[in-house]
């Protein structure tokens, strides 16, 4: 039977139209993962916890590879009680993720993953999945269809999920697409492990550093080339009034000649022992700066910081410079604080703290509006509950109490 022209214009355009849709099909499909993506992957997700927000960069690369609508890393995930902490790559909104923090989370059904295995909803719940609520009410709404995951658990009780979507017009996930997640997985564990112990040291740090801050005690910190790495706020404060010693540039200048000479060679001499110092605490120098104004003369301690065992970079704190203002006044802890710690009543506690402040009984007697022979009965009552039995001795329990660093 002959085949007609308009026949063979059909057929062709049909197989046009099928090579179209599969060669888009293909377009859509993620590609093999090359050895520079794989490294360009490991070292961004290494790289995660000295970021803000962490593994952005890694998700990011994550979306790309894997052709995703969104890729998302639940650090630690919603509850009754916490919002949690989410990192989100793709089309977002603040609505869409306030309604799954404070609603969605307690309607998901893809949760507790087995740990080490990637999943699709569907292979998990069954094809039911697509009439949950969580689908229709949550995913459907802002284009999602396909949904991957995988739940990391580590010995210290951390649980985070990781989800990949692609939406309706997108090819499911493939084998080849799990087996990428499923290799990545260790690594972001580890990673992930790295930045729970770095996230301690940081918040150890700043918990030093803010005692140290309300103790008044002004800190200068150098690496081992003499470079200024950090000044605390106390430090600032003194520096910046420029009576008898200031910052210039990267250097802590001396009115006095002799003092500066003397600094300078404290500071030369703390970084050369700050390489044999890992087995002790290394040099401790201190000396008085003069200040032009009168005042009382700044303290200054020079120490070296000790090498870590396995310290490798310059750019570590090595010496530690300590600088004490004996005119600053520090902020006075709260009555009920030295309530609690003693049981003193709150008369007594307000005349403890201005005992402390350096007023005499009379006069903290006035301040407080109460007869001599009041702040007496007061006192007597401090030393029975304190078990001191002179007004020296509570001033310098109070002082050398936990109170200084409140």
């Amino acid at each position: 039977m002959a085949v007609t022209a308009e026949r063979m214009s059909g057929t062709r355009a049909v197989v046009a139209g099928k090579r179209a849709s599969l060669s888009t099909a293909r377009a859509r499909q993620p590609q093999p993962v090359q050895l520079e993506q794989m490294d360009a992957l490991l070292g961004a997700i290494y790289e995660g916890p000295t970021e803000s927000p962490p593994w952005q960069t890694a998700m990011l690369k994550l979306r790309e590879v894997l052709t995703a609508s969104h890729v998302t890393l639940m650090l630690r995930p919603p509850s009754s009680d916490s919002t949690g902490i989410m990192i989100n790559t793709g089309p977002t909104t603040a609505q869409g993720i306030e309604s799954y923090e404070t609603h969605f989370f307690a309607a998901d059904p893809f949760v507790r993953l087995a740990e080490g295995d990637v999943f699709s909803a569907e292979e998990l719940i069954g094809p039911q999945w697509r009439q949950s609520e969580y689908f229709r009410e949550f995913l459907e709404p802002i284009n999602v269809r396909h949904l991957l995951g995988a739940d990391i658990y580590t010995r210290d009780g951390i649980e985070c999920r990781f989800r990949v979507t692609r939406g309706p017009d997108a090819e499911p996930f493939s084998n080849e697409d799990k087996s990428l997640v499923r290799l990545l997985l260790p690594h972001l564990k580890r990673s992930i492990q790295l930045h729970a112990r770095l996230d301690f040291l940081e918040c150890e740090r700043a918990l030093f550093a803010g005692t140290v801050n309300r103790m008044l005690l002004g800190m200068v910190s150098f690496d081992a080339n003499g470079n200024i790495i950090e000044t605390n706020q106390e430090a600032r404060r003194i520096l910046a009034e420029k009576d008898g010693i200031w910052l210039a540039g990267n250097t802590l200048c001396v009115e006095s000649s002799n003092e500066s000479r003397e600094l300078q060679r404290m500071l030369r001499g703390a970084i050369a022992d700050n390489g044999n110092s890992s087995e002790g605490p290394g040099m401790v120098e201190a000396m008085a700066v003069t200040r032009p104004s009168g005042r009382a003369k700044l303290g200054i301690l020079v120490r070296t910081i000790p090498l870590g065992r396995w310290s490798e970079s310059k750019q570590r704190p090595a010496v530690a410079v300590f600088l004490r203002d004996p005119e600053s006044n520090a902020a006075q802890p709260s009555q009920e604080l030295v309530r609690r710690l003693f049981g003193l009543t709150r008369m007594e506690a307000q005349l403890a703290l201005l005992l402390t402040e350096g007023f005499t009984l009379d006069e903290a007697a006035e301040k407080m509006n109460v007869r001599r022979n009041t702040a007496r009965t007061h006192l007597r009552s401090i030393f029975c509950k304190t078990g001191v039995t002179r007004q020296t001795m509570l001033v310098r329990l109070l002082l050398n109490s936990v109170l200084s660093i409140g």
